[in-house]
């Protein structure tokens, strides 16, 4: 894994290189270069020109090692790696933000980079039935974010997609447990079931959890610990296919 993604980058710093770099001169008596290359590429950026962008970005990064603009130059050609997308445009884009953050981690914009950064990975998820392995990474990351910047104004904005990436994998999880349940191998989609409340106790689809936990323990002769969630799924649903069959299963176990 890691040695495709290192020569995914080796290939695009080659390619940079063998293409030059050189900054076009900007206009006798007008703005300094660095600025008229920061214009240029966010005028790209406003046209979604992601290639000319990085272009002009990838510009103040390698000739203007003093500029102040090097580190949103930096940044920038991360974005248009991400805007841009694909697999190997999304390695890209994380090299650049890794990179950020080593290079200025007490840059006003480091929660900007960790954010993105968890959204290279939160772009190639799969779906839960496939391997959760880039949604595992992206929940990883996201909840560095939390840890290191939890004043950052783009807190709400990230728990937003922490809570998509988080639900995903609860929902991988909470399949497999289904999986075993309608096969009939109870122990197993126990197990399952209740790992999805412990590491996820705000997974949105809880409520079918709660169900085919009580029920699985209750095909397993353990009536006691199956009413708790019987009782969670109608005190914290309102509404919902389970709440029904939950409180009919609620009714029947009380007279028994």
């Amino acid at each position: 894994m890691h040695t495709w993604r290192t020569l995914i980058v080796a290939a695009a710093l080659v390619a940079a290189a063998c293409g030059g770099n050189q900054a076009p001169e900007a206009p006798a008596g007008s703005i300094p270069p660095d600025q008229f290359l920061a214009d240029r590429a966010a005028d790209s950026m406003r046209r979604e020109r992601w290639v000319d962008a990085r272009k002009y970005y990838q510009q103040i990064v390698d000739n203007y090692p003093q500029s102040a603009l090097r580190p949103d130059a930096k940044l920038g050609v991360g974005d248009t790696y991400l805007s841009e997308g694909g697999e190997a445009n999304l390695v890209l884009a994380e090299n650049e933000f890794r990179e950020f953050i080593t290079f200025y981690p007490t840059n006003t914009r480091a929660d900007y980079a960790q954010y993105k950064l968890a959204m290279t990975h939160f772009m190639r998820m799969r779906a839960p039935e496939r391997d959760q392995t880039e949604t595992a990474a992206a929940v990883r990351e996201f909840e560095a974010f939390f840890d290191r910047y939890p004043n950052s104004r783009i807190t709400s904005e990230v728990r937003e997609k922490w809570r998509e990436a988080r639900s995903r994998l609860s929902e991988a999880s909470y399949k497999v447990g289904l999986y075993y349940y309608r096969v009939r191998w109870y122990p197993g989609a126990i197990d399952r079931f209740k790992n999805v409340l412990k590491d996820d106790p705000g997974y949105p689809g809880r409520d079918a959890v709660y169900y085919y936990l009580a029920e699985s323990l209750l095909k397993t002769d353990k009536k006691a610990e199956a009413v708790p969630y019987y009782d969670r799924l109608v005190n914290e649903f309102t509404t919902g296919e389970y709440v029904t069959d939950a409180r009919k299963r609620l009714e029947t176990l009380a007279v028994e």
